[in-house]
């Protein structure tokens, strides 16, 4: 292994090497955006939660005050982050909204891989128009597709006109305001995240492996399973992250279509900061929140790295 001296020595030849100047400036301004839009953001956000909420403007006590003989006093409080821990409000937030996304997040990988294939397998001359299916959404307000599945979710909606037009119920189901809703319009909302990497890695594919897989006596569903899917794995694992990471932290769908009985942590952040006015459990929500999140997405990121390395 290099040691750090020879590291910072080869970088630093890098530097004078023609050219250097502007690669330095082109890799330095994703690090400068980085920095600015999310660096500094979630140290003002850490600095609150390390704080006590107090009434005033802003609503909460500086970390950093001037003492006596021209020294600085510095006054930290972590009872933010043991509040989450102690009340049962927050643990069941965090639980429900993991469970919601995972649930929704495998929902979401049976649907858009079906759908993903089958674009693939499609003609040539019907893909690029499947495709466009699957992007109109967005070009529609996040907003007003949320307010649209109300049409189709509450009891004199579509898909309760139409079970009960066909006879297979009697009366409306109640869909509206319950945790079916939201996996819903989560599975709804963010479907496309998945299909589109899905179909990235599929239509990679070279379709000679399958070929040999059948020359070699593989029936469809094992060339599938032995070829196809391994193949696809790096589509799946990028499309799951896509709708894991949001669908914990969501707050519109969950408001709009869970109503009160579905707690939510993107609905509790929004009522301490807003509601109850109290920035600092705001900020130690948010920060536990981000914890929650980079954490297993890390171990995930080391595990699916190791994995296609040994394949």
């Amino acid at each position: 292994m290099r040691s750090p001296a020879k590291t910072l020595a080869a970088a630093v030849r890098r530097l004078h090497q023609p050219g250097a100047g502007g690669r330095l400036v082109a890799l330095s301004i994703p690090y400068a955006w980085l920095a600015l839009f999310f660096l500094l953001p979630l140290l003002i956000v850490l600095k609150i939660s390390v704080s006590e909420s107090v009434m005033g403007i802003p609503p909460y006590e500086p970390i950093f005050k001037a003492a006596e003989n021209a020294r600085v006093q510095i006054h930290l409080t972590f009872s933010n982050f043991m509040l989450l821990l102690r009340d049962n409000l927050y643990v069941v937030a965090y639980l429900n909204s993991v469970k919601i996304a995972a649930i929704s997040t495998l929902v979401s990988v049976l649907l858009g891989y079906t759908m993903a294939y089958g674009i693939v397998r499609s003609p040539l001359r019907w893909r690029y128009l499947l495709l466009m299916l699957i992007i109109i959404p967005f070009w529609t307000s996040f907003l007003i597709r949320i307010y649209a599945m109300i049409g189709f979710l509450k009891d004199n909606g579509l898909i309760n006109n139409v079970l009960m037009a066909l006879g297979v119920i009697d009366q409306p189901l109640p869909i509206m305001y319950t945790p079916a809703a939201i996996y819903i319009g989560i599975v709804y909302s963010y479907l496309p995240f998945m299909v589109l990497p899905i179909y990235a890695a599929l239509e990679r594919m070279d379709p000679s492996l399958l070929e040999a897989a059948s020359d070699l006596g593989a029936k469809p569903w094992k060339a599938f399973l032995r070829v196809t899917l391994p193949l696809s794995m790096p589509g799946v694992i990028a499309g799951s992250l896509l709708v894991f990471i949001p669908a914990v932290g969501e707050f519109v769908i969950p408001e709009l279509l869970g109503g009160l009985g579905s707690p939510m942590i993107g609905k509790v952040l929004w009522a301490e900061f807003f509601n109850n006015r109290d920035w600092p459990v705001a900020s130690a929500v948010a920060v536990a929140m981000l914890a929650l999140l980079v954490v297993p997405v890390m171990m995930f990121d080391r595990f699916a790295s190791k994995y296609f390395r040994a394949r």
